[in-house]
Order: structure tokens, then C-alpha cells, then sequence
């Protein structure tokens, strides 16, 4: 079916104004399908023809205006609206839709533990046409009037307060004018805690099975609500413009959350029933007040056409990072993104699908070229380039150009020309110069520091590679007199780097420090590098540096240069042996510990070097357990359990997996035992009995993923053929358990198994999103890659796959990344 393009958005946006929507959905018709009435009243700005998107499995009856319209007339997704007179029109469709399986448009899930259904929309950016029809574009913005026939036994949400006004019956109140892609509906036997608070009715909801564990979180889950919300409304003119604020944590969500107004949804393991890191417990803080944010931008002030989704999305993300930080207990909010988000972004920037943070409207021409984007640069740098933004315009000023933003585009349409534009009414300095700089440009800048003698002291010389200005803290480091291992601060410097600066210069007193750390404080968005006696200082001192953010910038540089093949990867193995150990803050030990495990060890040491690393890692994360804090112990018994690879570790570890219990680690909660059973499955120390065993003892949603996952991981060419064709030949899968299946498939420890599937992998990828969709997609190009098949061979066939008809947006661009992170393992990787 056709992507919606830029070109015919721009002419039925000329052509229309949306009033109202009054959809009516059925959700009493079965598994398979429900039913869906909506009646569109609009306005032709002008004598034209258009056409209204749907998606049905059948549709009825449509009347525009009265007249009847033959249904045949639907051509794919469109419905044609012809020779349509200047004035008003009112359009009816009443149709039958499908429920999906795979978490876009009305998602339906049975759960496993109590047989209770659970459905809920998810529509962004072109799915409401798979449950209502509608001119489905961001800037047709309308107020929608939605009903539901549901279950009498069923509760039901919508963007608006819900009431029920029968048994099984509810209307949700009228929205203010919203976007098509912000519908939202969930429905089921949800359980429910709700409040009030500033005149605003909160909820959090939850299928009942886990209710237990939303009880337990309810207090904590609140309390953070309402210090986002005060903190918005301490830091924006605008009031929170929806009338009641509902927190849905859902089945099998693709996405973290997504922003409806009114009714946010989020993925369910929010509310797990196993431990979590201290990062992990932030990051759904984190999402809380991200979410939180975009109902100011994104909801009330919408992006115009999807070049712009930055607009929604950096924004959010860094404002989610910043009021946690501000106002919760999570103030080391910025250390994790430091090592870990920001990470994401700077990878996403150096490969050839890069793009700019705001890209060129003509290179975003469909709603499929569109979706690509959604990615660590929207997100994670262009935070970052907000935190430079704030850095540099200042404080005060940076929010007086948001309010301004809010005030003039208050449930309407936005560009970044509109954003510019609000941002320099408050400020006398060249904003659109840094947004043409920071935001219209693709890539990294390096900076490299060096030393030399001055007459009065000593020289400091920033060599800058790029083109875009900086502000940035630099950190002098001295070693102690009395301790030579442990670093005290001299002083830190704040320095301007212009834009077309090459090579900035300083000149401070006294000798040079044994450290210079640029970027100290986290203020930019830039490769940072070390001179040679900061490096040597750094290797034997990572740990000693007094502020973690500082640590934090440290471990993302020697993360950079391994990744560049600046250090040798069993060099960066020995650094993080040595220090992290010592390393007291929880978030950069599970950074740097997902790293090491997951990308060092099975893509950049050579394979021979393998075991003796993960043993290296293994005996990094007992002596992470041995020092007993808090905070590290999961993230350590996590890689414990992942480090296992001989004979010896694969006994050891059946042996706490029997007893239950691992020496000195947390409680064996159903989370871990499952990674434990994975990891004995993928070594052959487990097998078919012991997973149906623990599926007996653990017969949730999570167990029967649990469960894929290490059938998939079984080294048997019976379970890599079954698990197969469950994946790319059976499309019954749900997305989860797709995805399950994908995560337990392709392993090192495999990899003579595995050789043929990597030939069959591009072909039969392709096939599958075709006929399954973007969720599928980038399902399977994430996590269904052939990974282990680390040779050039590869490289030729996904390349030749890059030029396959048929190819899908979403696959093509998660294949050209996954290409690439295959072509870097090649070149760190030592010759055979």
C-alpha cells in the first residue's frame, strides 16, 4: 500500500480543514476483527478531489455527505473523494478491521496466565487507518468524539475521560483539536489505581496478572508523576492541556511509550516482576517525564510534517533527562546517558545512514522514508545538541523561547523555522547560524587536546575536526602526591570553540596537569581524545576521577577509540578489568559492563581470545559482587551468568541454576533463571526438558518468551530449523515472541550450526516484511542478523540484499546499520 508523501500531504492540507471525528468501534466481534463507524466532518478550502486512508478487512458502507459511494471505489489504503465542492462535507465509513499481532494499529493480546484479552491502539505515524478512517496526516489536526461497545466485564480509555454510559458502552469526552495519529483507545480487564492531583485525574493501569507488582509500584510510580507535572509547571507558561492524565502499561509495546494525549502507553516490563538495575528504575523515570513533556511538544504544539519529528523528540528526551534530575531522586540522570544514550547516537552518526538531527524536507518524502528516523540521532543527539543549545544560549533565555513557542502555537502546527524563530525572540544572539550548524549537518566533531611549554606556565591546544561551535568544560587533573593512582581536580576550564576554529589555544599557569580531560561536565556532542601522557595517566586512574559524570566521559572516550582501532579491544578489556571494580556509580557499571560483554567480547576480540575474556569479565563481575554495593550487584550477576563459556563454568552454573541460589548474588527471580537456563542451553547444558520445566513453573507472557528464547538457543540443528521457520515461514508469531525468537537464535558458541542460515537469512528477510510490516521489520533486521557470521561473505550477500525488489523502508535502513557494524567488527578484528 502507498506511503503518504510529503507532496500529497502538502496539497490536501492546502485543499482541507478536519473539524471532527466521531468514531464508534466494536470491540464484542471476536478475536479476529472489530467494528469501526466513523463520521469525518471537513471543509474544502476549494473545488478538488482527495481521498480518505483505510485499512479495513471489509468495508461496508460509505456516504459522503448523505450519498451512498460504492466501497469497491477503495483502492489499497485510499478511499477516493472526487469532485468535491468548496464548503462543508461530512464523510461516514463503517467498516470491519483487524486486530494486529505485531503492536501497530488495535493490538490484541490473550494472556497466558489468566486466558483475559487486552487491546489497544498504537497508530503513530500512519496507523490510524487500520482502525478508523482518516485523513491521516499530522496538520489536519481535528477534536475527536470516540465511543466503544466493549465486554460489560472490560474498562475502557481514550484520550478523554471515559464513561461508561451503559453496561459495555463508554464515550470518551471530546479532545481539543489532535492529530490522527494520537488516537488512542485501551480496553480489557485492566486493573486500575487511580488519584487526583492539581485538579487532574491521574491512573496507572495494568492487565490484572500483574497487578501485584503495579500495587507495589503505584506510590513510587505517582510520586514521580506529580513531581514531573509541578516541575513542568514551574518551567512552562502553558498549563497541561488535556483533562486527566493516564499511564498505561501495556502488552507486547513496540516502542518504550508513546505520547497520546490524555492517555500515555507504555511497554508492560515498566512493571516487572523481577529485580532491576538502578539504571533500569531510572530509565522508566526517565520515560515518565519524556512522555510527560511531549504533551506540551508534540501534543499541544504538533510537528507540521515528519522532517521535523526532532522537534517532538529531542525535546522530550532531553527534557526527560533534565527534570528527573531537577526534581526526583534519579539526579545522576545525565551520568547514564553519558555512557550509555548518548552512545546510541554517536553510533547512529558515523554510519552511512546518518543524517542531520533536522533533515532536509526532500529527504523525507513518505511516512515509510520517515519512519527510518526514529533513531539515536533524533533522540539521544539531539538532546545532546539541546544541552549544548542551553550551554550556549543560556538558561533563562532557552525557556523563554519555549514558552513563547507554546504560546503562538498552542494546538496547532510547527516547523523548526517556527522553533528558530521563537528561540531568537528571546535572544540577541544567531540562533538559526547554530541551528544551520548544529542541526543541518550530519557526523561528529573530534576534539583532541595537546601540551606544550608557554613562558609563563604551560600551552593547551584543542584541535577541532568539523565544523560546528562548541562550549565545553576542560578538566585538569593532577596525580596525587601522596597516592600516584588517585587523580585530584586543579581546576576546570570553560572553553568557545567557533565553528570554523581549527585549533584553540590557552595559555595557563603552572605545569601542565597529567590529565586533560575535554568535554568534562558533558556539555557537547563530540568525539573527545586524549594526548599521550593524559591517556597513560587515564589508563592507570579511570577510576579515581572525583566527579562520575567526569568518569562517565572518560569511559564513552575509550569506548570511541576502541570502536575507531585507537587502543587494541583486549586493551580496553584490561581497563575496565582494572577499574570497574572500583567503580561506585551503578550506571556506568552496566554501561560499560553491556559494552564489554556484548559488543568486546563477541564482535571485536579475535575468537581466540574469546574464552580467556570472558573470563577476564567473568572474575571482573565477582569482584563487583564481593564489594557488596547495592547498586551493582544485578548488573554483575547479569554478566556473571552471560560470561559463562568452558566446561567448567557451564557445571558451575547448573549447579546454582538447581540450587536456586548463586553464591553472594541477589534472589533467583524468574528473570534470571531464565537467563541462567538460556546460557546453559546456548553451552548444551540444558535442553528441551528443562525448558518445559521451567515453563511449568513460570507460565506467563515473559515465561513463554523465556521459553522461545532458549529453544531458539538450543545447539541442534532440529531446534535452529524449527525456531526457523517459526520466524520467516509462520507469520502467527506475535511481534514479542518473534523477537524472543530472534534474541535466542545466533550465538558464537554456534557458529559451524549457524553458517547456512546466514545465507538464507537476506532472502527469506526480505519476504518476511514484506508481508508483516515495519515491526517485523526492524525486528528482524535487529535482532535476526546473522551476527555470528562474521566474514566478508556476508558483507556481499546483505549488500546484494541492499538492491532486492521489494526491499521495505524499515528493513533496508536496519540492514545498511547492521552491514556496517559488521564491516567495523571485520576491521578490528585481527587476520586469522
Amino acid at each position: 500500500m502507498p506511503a503518504l508523501t510529503r507532496a500529497e500531504a502538502e496539497t490536501r492540507a492546502r485543499d482541507l480543514s478536519v473539524q471532527r471525528y466521531a468514531i464508534d468501534l466494536d470491540l464484542t466481534r471476536g478475536d479476529e476483527i472489530f467494528g469501526s463507524t466513523t463520521v469525518i466532518r471537513f471543509t474544502a478550502l476549494r473545488g478538488c478531489d482527495t481521498f480518505v486512508e483505510l485499512r479495513p478487512a471489509a468495508l461496508h458502507r460509505v456516504e459522503l455527505d448523505g450519498a451512498a459511494l460504492d466501497p469497491a471505489r477503495l483502492d489499497g489504503n485510499r478511499l477516493p473523494l472526487t469532485g468535491l465542492a468548496a464548503g462543508e462535507h461530512e464523510l461516514r465509513v463503517e467498516a470491519d478491521m483487524r486486530y494486529s499481532r505485531t503492536g501497530e494499529g488495535m493490538h490484541r493480546f490473550t494472556d497466558p496466565a489468566d486466558g483475559e484479552a487486552y487491546v489497544y491502539t498504537q497508530l503513530f505515524m500512519d496507523d490510524v487507518q487500520r482502525v478508523a478512517a482518516a485523513f491521516d496526516q499530522p496538520d489536519l489536526k481535528a477534536v475527536f468524539d470516540v465511543a466503544v461497545t466493549a465486554p460489560e466485564e472490560w474498562t475502557v480509555l481514550g484520550n478523554g475521560l471515559a464513561t461508561r454510559s451503559a453496561p459495555g458502552r463508554w464515550q470518551m469526552a471530546t479532545t481539543p483539536p489532535l492529530a490522527t495519529y494520537f488516537l488512542c483507545v485501551v480496553a480489557g480487564p485492566y486493573h486500575s489505581v487511580r488519584t487526583e492531583h492539581a485538579g487532574i485525574p491521574f491512573g496507572l493501569h495494568i492487565r490484572r496478572s500483574l497487578a501485584p507488582y503495579l500495587d507495589r509500584d503505584a506510590d513510587a510510580l505517582l510520586d514521580l508523576t506529580r513531581k514531573c507535572f509541578d516541575r513542568y509547571h514551574e518551567l512552562f507558561d502553558e498549563p497541561y492541556p488535556f483533562d486527566s492524565y493516564d499511564q498505561a502499561f501495556v502488552p507486547e509495546f513496540n516502542a518504550g511509550a508513546m505520547e497520546n494525549p490524555g492517555l500515555v502507553t507504555f511497554r508492560d516490563e515498566y512493571v516487572g516482576r523481577s529485580a532491576v538495575t538502578p539504571a533500569e528504575a531510572q530509565f522508566r523515570a526517565v520515560v515518565v517525564a519524556h512522555e510527560m513533556a511531549h504533551m506540551w511538544f508534540g501534543d499541544l504544539v504538533t510537528l507540521r510534517w515528519w522532517d521535523d519529528i526532532w522537534l517532538n523528540e529531542s525535546f522530550a528526551e532531553y527534557m526527560g533527562y533534565q527534570v528527573i534530575s531537577e526534581a526526583t531522586e534519579f539526579t545522576g540522570s545525565w551520568n547514564d546517558f553519558a555512557v550509555v544514550r548518548k552512545a546510541w547516537g554517536s553510533d547512529a552518526d558515523q554510519r552511512p545512514s546518518t543524517h542531520p538531527v533536522a533533515p532536509d524536507p526532500d529527504a523525507v518524502p513518505d511516512t515509510a522514508s520517515a519512519l527510518t528516523n526514529f533513531d539515536g540521532i533524533s533522540y539521544a543527539k539531539g538532546a545532546s545538541a539541546l544541552r549544548q543549545l542551553v550551554a550556549w544560549l543560556g538558561r533563562k533565555e532557552f525557556l523563554a523561547g519555549i514558552n513563547e513557542h507554546f504560546a503562538r502555537h498552542r494546538f496547532g502546527n510547527a516547523t523548526l523555522a517556527d522553533f528558530i524563530d521563537s528561540l531568537s525572540s528571546a535572544t540577541d544572539r544567531d540562533v538559526p547560524a547554530w541551528a544551520d550548524a548544529w542541526l543541518r549537518t550530519s557526523g561528529l566533531d573530534t576534539l583532541t587536546p595537546a601540551a606544550s611549554p608557554a613562558p609563563n606556565g604551560w600551552r593547551l591546544e584543542v584541535n577541532h575536526a568539523g565544523s560546528r561551535p562548541h562550549r565545553i568544560g576542560v578538566g585538569l587533573y593532577d596525580r596525587a602526591v601522596a597516592d600516584p593512582g588517585r587523580l585530584v581536580e586543579r581546576a576546570r576550564a570553560t572553553l568557545d570553540i567557533t565553528a570554523t576554529s581549527v585549533v584553540e589555544k590557552r595559555e595557563l599557569a603552572g605545569p601542565r596537569p597529567d590529565l586533560i580531560l575535554l568535554n568534562d561536565g558533558d556539555l557537547t556532542f563530540a568525539k573527545v581524545r586524549f594526548d599521550e601522557r593524559s591517556w597513560e595517566t587515564l589508563a592507570d586512574t579511570l577510576s579515581s576521577l572525583p566527579d562520575a559524570l567526569s568518569r562517565a566521559v572518560a569511559w564513552n572516550a575509550a569506548r570511541d577509540l576502541v570502536r575507531d582501532g585507537r587502543i587494541a579491544p583486549r586493551d580496553h578489556l584490561a581497563l575496565v578489568c582494572r577499574h570497574l571494580p572500583a567503580e561506585t556509580d551503578p550506571y556506568l557499571v552496566e554501561g560499560v559492563l553491556t559494552f564489554t560483554r556484548n559488543v568486546l567480547a563477541d564482535r571485536y576480540l579475535a575468537p581466540s581470545l574469546r574464552t580467556e575474556a570472558l573470563g577476564s569479565l567473568a572474575g571482573t563481575a565477582s569482584a563487583l559482587l564481593a564489594t557488596g554495593r547495592p547498586g551493582s550487584m544485578l548488573s554483575a550477576t547479569r554478566t556473571l551468568i552471560d560470561a559463562a563459556i568452558t566446561e567448567e563454568d557451564a557445571a558451575r552454573l547448573r549447579g546454582w541454576y538447581e540450587d536456586g541460589a548463586i553464591p553472594g548474588a541477589p534472589a533467583l527471580d524468574p528473570e534470571l533463571r531464565w537467563r541462567m537456563l538460556l546460557r546453559l542451553c546456548v553451552l548444551g547444558a540444558a535442553g528441551a526438558a528443562e525448558i518445559d520445566a521451567e515453563l511449568a513453573r513460570d507460565t506467563s507472557a515473559k515465561g513463554l518468551e523465556g521459553a522461545a528464547r532458549c529453544r531458539a538457543a538450543l545447539p541442534e540443528a532440529a531446534a535452529k530449523e524449527a525456531a526457523w521457520e517459526s520466524m520467516f515461514h509462520d507469520d502467527s508469531l506475535s511481534n514479542y515472541l518473534f523477537t524472543a525468537t530472534a534474541q535466542g537464535f545466533w550465538h558464537p558458541e554456534q557458529e559451524a550450526l549457524l553458517a547456512p542460515y546466514a545465507e538464507r537469512y537476506f532472502a527469506d528477510a526480505v519476504a518476511l516484511a514484506g508481508r508483516r510490516g515495519p515491526a517485523i521489520a526492524e525486528a528482524v533486521g535487529r535482532y535476526g542478523f546473522p551476527s555470528t557470521a562474521v566474514a566478508p561473505a556476508t558483507l556481499v550477500l546483505g549488500r546484494a540484499a541492499l538492491d532486492s525488489p521489494g526491499l521495505t523502508a524499515a528493513l533496508r535502513r536496519s540492514l545498511v546499520d547492521r552491514l556496517d557494524d559488521l564491516s567495523r567488527t571485520l576491521r578490528l578484528r585481527p587476520s586469522p
